[in-house]
């Protein structure tokens, strides 16, 4: 019997995808994904070319290459003041969203609750369908995004295994702070629970500051921490990530692991040690940069009448359409290319609370300058209701 796809739910690519291709069809700028279109540290990319002509062409250790593993221990303790011992509390992945794949498959067996924040990426959806496992949202509502201590309490029941959480906040922007952190970590040990914690646009906050949850009292010894260089760095074609954490968590997640890729493009891992190293201003350098074109765009759409919340990390915000008189932000998304010239994802797919997000739409300001004015421009000029 053929696997049946619809049986995995999420945005997944089939939206990205045609929402792209709307986009060259029509010639539309895309402020869709999320995909940068400068890329990272030259000098990152030169080490690879070192890399091409040394010997890294085999296999790499599964866990990782010791340089890069050192490197990551280094960046965490630099960053967060976090002390990990490279040979057992980090390991290599295949970007963040492989070690989002493994530690579920690791830590969820069939029947498990797995708290998560919605809206949510969607991989954490299918993850959690593969493992057996049975999702258990709590909504960051509209307008603010926020956490509401008593709705995760909520959430929580005897057969919740790990709270799954993403901050910086893909597609809210929201940034966790150390109120609502702490409230996830007191449920977190009541309840004797792991939390997993997807940290991957960790650099990219704006006018707030990203505390990670390991460093809170008690912590430590039940998060496990993902992150990559493909946001900070601008390498998201890269897909070269890492987990950190306690050895028995990071152990549990690498038995997954072998089975998924087993290991990682050999001559990028000493290119990402170099840039954890060598080029630790560059993820600065981008906020900056980012910070100002968020500025931009946030303002644009406002002055526009697309009610914006201004973002606190990633490169996301999210606009209220729902008084431009269209059924749902999928409908509003359809007919943007054509009408504008410019292309957005509608947010309905990352959430299960379907009337939450029915008229919330997605922009992404990782684009240069130049494009975020154009957009804007095209925008203006464009009528945008039903």
């Amino acid at each position: 019997m053929r696997p049946h796809a619809s049986r995995i739910d999420g945005i997944g690519e089939t939206v990205f995808a045609h929402m792209s291709a709307l986009a060259t069809r029509t010639g539309a700028l895309n402020l869709g994904q999320g995909s940068p279109d400068v890329d990272g540290p030259p000098e990152v990319v030169e080490a690879v070319r070192r890399a091409l002509d040394g010997p890294h062409h085999q296999y790499a250790p599964g866990i990782g290459i010791p340089a890069l593993r050192e490197a990551v221990a280094r960046h965490q303790w630099r960053h967060h003041g976090i002390t990990l011992d490279p040979d057992t509390q980090v390991v290599v992945t295949t970007g963040a969203t492989e070690g989002i794949a493994a530690a579920i498959l690791a830590l969820v067996d069939p029947g498990d609750e797995v708290v998560l924040l919605e809206p949510y990426y969607d991989s954490y959806v299918a993850m959690i369908q593969m493992a057996g496992g049975v999702r258990r949202p709590v909504t960051l509502r509209s307008p603010d995004f926020r956490l509401d201590p008593e709705a995760l309490a909520a959430a929580i029941t005897p057969r919740t295994r790990l709270i799954l959480l993403n901050s910086p906040h893909n597609p809210t922007g929201t940034v966790l702070n150390r109120t609502e952190l702490k409230a996830v970590a007191d449920l977190a040990i009541e309840h004797d629970l792991t939390v997993v914690t997807d940290e991957v646009y960790e650099h990219l906050v704006f006018d707030v500051e990203h505390i990670p949850i390991s460093t809170l009292p008690g912590m430590a010894q039940r998060t496990l921490t993902l992150s990559s260089v493909g946001k900070s760095w601008s390498f998201t074609g890269w897909k070269v990530g890492w987990a950190t954490g306690p050895a028995d968590l990071v152990s549990a997640l690498n038995a997954a692991k072998q089975w998924l890729t087993y290991t990682s493009g050999a001559p990028l891992q000493p290119a990402v040690a170099y840039a954890l190293d060598e080029a630790g201003d560059f993820p600065e350098t981008l906020r900056e940069s980012l910070h100002e074109r968020r500025d931009l765009l946030v303002a644009g759409l406002n002055r526009l009448g697309l009610r914006t919340r201004s973002s606190e990390g990633t490169y996301f915000v999210l606009s209220d359409v729902s008084h431009l008189g269209w059924p749902d932000a999928t409908a509003f998304c359809e007919a943007l290319p054509e009408r504008a010239g410019v292309v957005a994802i509608p947010a309905t797919g990352f959430y299960d609370d379907v009337e939450e997000g029915r008229h919330l739409v997605r922009w992404s300001f990782c684009k240069q300058t130049e494009v975020i004015r154009e957009a804007l421009e095209r925008l203006e000029s464009a009528d945008l209701h039903a």
